[in-house]
């Protein structure tokens, strides 16, 4: 990955954006697109899109390829009488995670720092210290002497993510709180800038789309909106290459293996097909992994679009999945746009993705 989409990757990833409140990683993204897609645009539930076009004309068949750019967060529910901050989740957590992080709280009067706070095991009865914490036991201290002072920053509805940047850990291994699945925004996009360049038949969308994370909402209003021959969602995966995988329930998937394709209930045969043939014919590495009655991605409300929509899925090989350091390898992110470019390039007229 050259240094231009490095420095992309990093400044997307480090837009707060939790589900719901997407606008500062969408702007970060669109402003990308303007630089090479034919048409840049946003719609009403915060969804971004940026299409490249095809030489087939107006009649030109059309590819989704939808990444969510929403991450897990947290939002204020409560501002009590000392100034502190009671919150829930945006997204899945587990709460053990969350005890003693920083919060970047994304205030009316502008970003503000907070951490998490809980009685220090000190002070807990013996019978208390083994116990998990819950949510409800936790809240966030942002330095303020009561409520009023607290409220001038921070009001009831104010969204935030833990306060963690994109590290390099090692060459092209990185970590991130928001690679769920920022990545598979920068693959769609990333995907789109390489059509760019090779102009295909058919057209390609790439989609930044808004809450996966409470309830694959934004993936269901683009499919929709667009009506593609195609939706390809690019979401992140479990990797099986740490200690205590489960590798007999997901198989062998480690980071830099390539991206994952994945057979399943809501996966339609045929695009499966064809994007394996593009792997193997452009010489991209992949691994392969099967889910049962849903994927657990925005695939799963694509399908259903409309009168119906062909899905495929490709997926980021990730560790530590919904915590403040998900990591991943880089090249599995070029190779998985350069293989959602390579399935583009042999759409024809006469591609039928109807299950035989």
């Amino acid at each position: 990955m050259d240094d231009g989409r490095r420095q992309f990757l990093r400044r997307l990833l480090d837009a707060p954006g939790p589900s719901g409140f997407e606008q500062g990683p969408g702007h970060v993204w669109r402003t990308e697109a303007e630089a090479f897609a034919d048409e840049v645009t946003l719609d009403i539930v915060g969804n971004s899109y940026a299409r490249v076009r095809g030489t087939a004309g107006p009649e030109a068949p059309t590819v989704l390829v939808a990444g969510h750019v929403d991450e897990i967060g947290f939002v204020v529910t409560h501002v009590d009488e000392e100034g502190f901050l009671w919150f829930d989740a945006l997204g899945g957590w587990d709460p053990q995670v969350v005890i003693g992080q920083r919060i970047r709280l994304l205030g009316h009067a502008g970003e503000t720092i907070g951490v998490v706070g809980k009685k220090a095991i000190h002070l807990m009865k013996p019978e208390d210290r083994d116990k998990p914490s819950r949510l409800s036991d936790l809240w966030i201290d942002i330095g303020a002497t009561d409520r009023e002072d607290a409220r001038r920053r921070v009001e009831v509805g104010d969204a935030g993510v833990i306060d963690a940047a994109f590290v390099e850990l090692s060459g092209d291994i990185c970590a991130s709180r928001s690679m769920d699945d920022r990545v598979g925004a920068f693959v769609a996009l990333e995907a789109a800038r390489l059509c760019a360049e090779q102009r295909p038949f058919a057209d390609i969308v790439a989609v930044a789309n808004v809450q996966e994370e409470s309830g694959l909402i934004g993936a269901a209003v683009a499919a929709f909106r667009v009506a593609p021959s195609v939706a390809i969602a690019v979401d992140v995966t479990h990797s099986t290459d740490y200690p205590g995988a489960d590798k007999h329930r997901d198989g062998e998937v480690p980071l830099g293996g390539g991206p994952v394709l994945t057979r399943g209930a809501t996966l339609n045969p045929v695009v499966y097909d064809q994007i394996r043939a593009a792997a193997r014919s452009h010489a991209i590495p992949y691994t392969l992994q099967a889910t049962g009655n849903r994927s657990g991605t925005d695939a799963d409300s694509m399908i259903s679009s409309g009168a119906g929509t062909a899905t495929g899925l490709v997926s980021i090989p990730t560790r530590y999945m919904h915590s403040p350091n998900e990591t991943v390898h880089l090249g599995d992110l070029t190779n998985a746009a350069r293989l959602i470019a390579a399935f583009v390039s042999e759409i024809t007229a006469e591609s039928d993705f109807r299950p035989r």
